[in-house]
């Protein structure tokens, strides 16, 4: 038995930051079901990657709508309105990601669903939060990480601002959702009170940074200044980097400079008798110019056995080939209802021994709404 087995989730969010905190509860076991617009459905069935469509829809949909079910339902039509309100009478969960407002305009606010749901925990994640100057602001992650100060800690010195390669403040929005509704299912569980979780994903990019932010503020109000080659946190001296080596790249962490030059056999290295932070610039370079000479295998050989924190770069071919991923059987093969089937990655947690799987992919737009409306709605 999944640990959030029997609960039910009514899911208004589209996009990634919502849907990526439905998909991490359906993994726990949770019944999730997705209200989408008919005809068109959730933004992100046409959201396309690489122009990769599957079974007609988007990659990035399948990708984290896995294990959800389908309602198909026009709610700003007031008999339509009522329906949906019989479902969310019965919801322990319901969740959004509409800028503030929108459900307010809709009458499915807080309160409204209060009403017809006493102990109900009202979910949601918004741009930029309920502040007046800031709600009708565009909540998107490259503008989140933009406006975060987030693109300034990537990259080298004079890169200008590198944004992340993936859409990060949307998935840390929604596992801090997540967190927030799971923390509110324990005290309704425990005391039978409901409650309202918001998340902000301006908030989520600031908590994100807690580590470089609370540097900022206690250290005289410094910017954090990236390294002009080899940079992989601002504020970490050498090694600290990803280095080209002869065919490939190496990845060093924290480490005795005087013991990386012993192991390197970098006589340049030998005049850096402390690993000072404001020196870390001229050991890097002498690094990069040293590691270029062997291959990569060569220095992991040498470095490993002595413990030095040092990993090979691996691309996503290289990743996939290696025995460690392999053993963790992190890919399950999951089939939609009409029988299509796709490779996509698992829960990432473990409980009591055994990971959380489903076989059941993401949803045809409406497909559940038979079933739904037979069990909820018409009862």
């Amino acid at each position: 038995m999944k640990p959030l087995q029997d609960y039910l989730i009514v899911d208004f969010s589209q996009f990634l930051s919502g849907p990526s905190a439905s998909l991490r509860l359906a993994d726990l076991g949770a019944r999730v079901i997705k209200i989408e617009k008919p005809g068109t459905g959730d933004i992100c069935r046409t959201l396309y990657t690489s122009d990769l469509i599957m079974n007609g829809e988007s990659s990035v949909f399948h990708t984290i709508n896995r294990n959800k079910e389908s309602f198909a339902i026009d709610f700003k039509q007031p008999e339509e309105l009522q329906k949906l309100k019989k479902l969310l009478a019965k919801a322990d969960v319901v969740m959004h990601n509409f800028r503030p407002g929108v459900m307010e305009r809709i009458g499915l606010s807080y309160d409204d669903v209060k009403n017809i749901n006493p102990n109900v925990i009202y979910a949601s994640i918004s741009g930029f939060g309920e502040h007046p100057d800031l709600k009708d602001l565009p909540g998107q992650d490259l503008l989140l990480q933009s406006l975060t100060a987030l693109t300034w800690l990537s990259g080298n010195q004079e890169d200008g601002p590198v944004p992340m390669g993936l859409s990060i403040v949307d998935m840390l929005a929604g596992a801090h959702l997540a967190q927030g509704i799971l923390a509110a299912l324990y005290r309704k569980a425990t005391h039978n009170i409901g409650a309202q979780v918001q998340v902000s994903m301006l908030e989520s990019a600031f908590d994100f940074q807690f580590e470089t932010i609370t540097t900022y503020f206690n250290d005289g109000g410094e910017l954090p200044v990236r390294t002009k080659t080899n940079n992989a946190h601002a504020y970490l001296g050498a090694p600290y980097g990803i280095y080209k080596t002869k065919n490939g790249y190496l990845a060093l962490a924290m480490g005795s400079i005087p013991v990386l030059a012993s192991l390197l056999k970098s006589d340049a290295l030998l005049q850096f008798p402390e690993n000072k932070f404001t020196l870390r610039d001229e050991i890097k370079n002498i690094l990069a110019d040293h590691l270029q000479t062997q291959e990569t295998q060569f220095w992991l050989d040498i470095l490993e056995p002595a413990d030095i924190w040092c990993a090979g770069v691996l691309n996503y071919q290289q990743l996939f080939a290696e025995d460690g991923f392999k053993v963790l059987n992190f890919t399950q093969q999951v089939e939609m209802l009409d029988g299509y089937t796709y490779k996509t990655t698992r829960c990432p947690i473990k409980i009591d021994g055994e990971y959380l799987t489903s076989g059941k992919g993401s949803p045809k737009l409406g497909q559940d709404n038979e079933k739904i409306i037979k069990e909820f709605i018409d009862c």
